[in-house]
């Protein structure tokens, strides 16, 4: 009874004319109704949606500029092999480009996608991809160009970070740690930041620390990755604190001050 009483009001209000006003729990049903009837009778226009962006595709800025290699730098292109990629099942080849200078050598990893233009006499590098429509393509065409830009500034120049220790007390110095080694000559750098003991943090392989001053930290290397990771760590002991300003901070890094709670 409900039912059909409650269809033959919505028949009517659908066939009366617009100004007729329904009540309010009527209403989502009515327009249910209406859709359907217009589905039926009025065909169907589908457009294509407008993109979010009306800007043209363009290429990498950083993907197109040339490299170019100093004096006393090689670059060696391998040929594509597979390696096991523990981020995927898929057996990708891929080259390995090895990067020598006079500091070291360095290897990196590129995608097959990506081709190296390698022009030996006027010491340039281009880099280029295949499709510059696919995302993934244009995405690792920059950071492959970024990566190749610091390892030829690592075997040439080396990377540096600056450590600062900010506190009362805050002291670091670099001494051996016989029985700690994990592997033969590694030193370890023992940090005093309040706690009731040191912090003694293992230097890696290919990273030189010294301490200037002993609030200051210059840790130096071909690697900036590596680099920048064992400063993170050692910032991880004692993250800037904003009320009175302390903490550990890597080069220019600076922290908002902010008033002390009042109860």
């Amino acid at each position: 009874m409900l039912a059909s009483s409650r269809g033959s009001v919505l028949r009517q209000a659908l066939g009366a004319s617009p100004t007729a006003s329904l009540p309010s729990f009527l209403g989502p049903a009515a327009f249910q109704a209406s859709t359907r009837t217009t589905a039926t009778t009025t065909p169907t226009i589908i457009t294509a949606r407008r993109p979010f962006s009306a800007t043209s595709q363009r290429h990498s800025k950083l993907g197109r500029t040339p490299l170019s290699i100093p004096l006393g730098v090689e670059l060696l292109i391998g040929e594509p092999k597979v390696k096991p990629d523990p981020t995927t099942y898929l057996r990708i080849p891929k080259r390995t480009v090895t990067v020598k200078g006079p500091l070291g050598s360095l290897d990196l990893e590129i995608p097959p996608f990506l081709k190296i233009d390698h022009d030996v006499e006027a010491r340039r590098v281009a880099l280029t991809i295949e499709d510059d429509t696919v995302k993934e393509q244009k995405e690792m065409w920059g950071t492959t160009w970024a990566y190749l830009n610091r390892y030829i500034m690592g075997v040439s120049e080396g990377h540096n970070a600056l450590i600062r220790l900010v506190g009362v007390g805050y002291r670091a110095t670099v001494e051996p740690r016989a029985g700690k080694e994990e592997f033969p000559g590694q030193k370890f750098l023992c940090l005093k930041l309040g706690f009731t003991h040191p912090v003694e943090v293992g230097i890696p392989r290919g990273v030189t620390v010294t301490t200037p001053t002993p609030t200051r930290i210059l840790v130096e290397g071909i690697n900036r990755e590596e680099i920048m990771s064992f400063a993170g760590r050692v910032r991880k002991w004692r993250p800037p604190e904003p009320y009175k300003g302390k903490g550990v901070f890597i080069n220019d890094q600076t922290i908002k001050l902010k008033q002390k709670k009042i109860k």
